[in-house]
């Protein structure tokens, strides 16, 4: 790659630009490096994107740099990227919309580091067809996080409700229940809240519902508030802001009991 190539991306150009900017500068990766990931992983990271508004998370300067998070769409965005226009407080906001590889590569080029999708799709933004529990440990101890989702493995399954669960590539573990869309976020946030006190009661001394951090006392805090309109969430396969480029992994249930799996 060189400053300013242009390179063919299935039926689009996309422009790159500074390619050699080094954006983790601990691993020498660079922004050439972070484009020719989410090219090959595509295939398999797409599936989790496509029709949901997205938030770029942008690291002009790298890491160790200031960022910003960034939802409207830029007006230099090339015309081919599809954009959807959604309610918010006060107005509307028009959102990126991750449908092909050729807009992956353009929001790399940009520095976006990890996308942050929607738990609902466009034609229904109201009405999600993902309901996350996100695990956030209080310190290093990835054991309690595991025996968390382990937790809500069995009571999903109890339930006969599918669910998936992933790495967040930071510290925690996503469990990701695909819902049928016919209720809204304050329903599907409600159910999501009861499951999650369920898993709380059982193992109190562990897990918690606070949200306070400094009232959870070394548990492990079971965060259902994602499931919310315009919330977001990391989705599969995508890369993190953190030394050595962590990337949000999806897990066999079985891999939740392996010593070595760590954050």
């Amino acid at each position: 790659m060189v400053r300013g190539q242009i390179i063919r991306v299935g039926r689009f150009d996309v422009e790159i630009t500074r390619p050699t900017k080094v954006l983790f500068p601990s691993d020498g990766i660079t922004k050439g490096d972070l484009i020719d990931y989410y090219r090959q992983i595509a295939p398999w990271m797409l599936p989790h994107m496509r029709g949901r508004p997205l938030a770029m998370e942008r690291y002009p300067d790298g890491i160790d740099a200031p960022s910003f998070f960034h939802k409207a769409v830029p007006s230099y965005f090339p015309d081919w990227i599809k954009t959807v226009t959604v309610k918010k407080v006060g107005g509307t906001l028009r959102h990126v919309i991750c449908n092909d590889e050729a807009t992956l590569a353009n929001l790399a080029n940009q520095a976006c580091i990890t996308p942050h999708i929607w738990l609902s799709r466009i034609d229904k933004l109201n009405y999600p067809d993902l309901m996350v529990f996100d695990l956030d440990p209080p310190s290093q101890d990835f054991e309690l996080v595991k025996s968390t989702a382990r937790a809500f493995h069995k009571l999903l399954q109890e339930l006969q409700l599918p669910a998936y669960v992933k790495t967040t590539g930071s510290r925690g573990l996503h469990v990701a229940v695909p819902v049928k869309r016919e209720e809204d976020f304050d329903s599907v946030r409600a159910f999501a809240r009861r499951l999650a006190e369920a898993v709380v009661d059982e193992d109190p001394e562990h897990r918690t519902l606070e949200q306070r951090k400094d009232k959870r006392g070394g548990r492990v805090f079971v965060d259902t508030n994602r499931n919310a309109y315009a919330q977001t969430v990391a989705p599969a396969y995508a890369v993190r802001a953190r030394a050595r480029a962590p990337i949000s992994t999806p897990l066999n249930w079985s891999e939740l009991n392996n010593n070595d799996l760590r954050p």
